[in-house]
């Protein structure tokens, strides 16, 4: 019988799985045909963990393994389950000197409305974003956001103000879904907001 894993190892990294909530249903994702990733064994949750439940889990796990580096991604939008990942985080940075990584799809403020990154300052060392496409009505056809094409300028307005509060922030397409043309757009849009641009493999770790 499988069990609900709310941390799972994928190569280094300790992964956090603490909501399936998220705000769009792309086209391409992963859990519409599997139910893990890494060495999880499923990640679809009973229900949500409280961050003590969490961070007992991560506890055990960090004891095991020499972990490199925390990320916050699982089989749902991590900023849905915002305080118990802020509270998780915060327990990371004051017990351990791993690094943390938020994998995100920049719907934080529209998810909880409100400015969130000035919250992951200290706790969150990167916040990787799906950028996917560089432009707005391409960018909902494919993730289908609940909150609409107003999602695409939301997501690069919560990378612009990630940047300008100190954070790494590396923006993401995955090769070969668009063109070099498209990709080259990418990377002018991450260099003027200040984030990194990188092209991840279909299948990959996840970074």
């Amino acid at each position: 019988m499988k069990k609900m894993e709310i941390a799972y190892k994928v190569g280094d990294g300790l992964y956090i799985n603490l909501t399936n909530k998220c705000s769009c249903a792309c086209t391409f994702c992963l859990r519409q045909g599997d139910d893990k990733v890494g060495e999880s064994d499923s990640l679809w949750l009973e229900r949500e963990p409280t961050a003590d439940e969490a961070i007992a889990v991560i506890n055990d796990k960090l004891k095991a393994y020499p972990y490199k580096e925390v990320v916050f991604c699982g089989f749902g939008e991590p900023t849905c389950a915002l305080d118990v990942m802020l509270d998780v985080a915060r327990w990371i940075k004051t017990n351990t000197d791993i690094p943390t990584r938020l994998n995100t799809n920049g719907h934080a403020d529209l998810i909880n409305s409100k400015d969130v990154a000035p919250l992951l300052v200290g706790l969150i060392d990167t916040v990787s974003i799906s950028l996917n496409v560089p432009d707005a009505e391409r960018y909902q056809e494919l993730v289908r956001s609940r909150f609409g094409v107003q999602s695409f300028d939301a997501m690069i307005a919560f990378a612009k103000r990630c940047v300008g509060e100190g954070l790494n922030v590396v923006m993401t397409t995955v090769e070969t879904t668009i063109s070099k043309e498209d990709e080259e757009k990418c990377r002018q849009l991450c260099q003027s907001i200040g984030a990194r641009y990188r092209i991840r493999e279909w299948v990959d770790d996840g970074k």
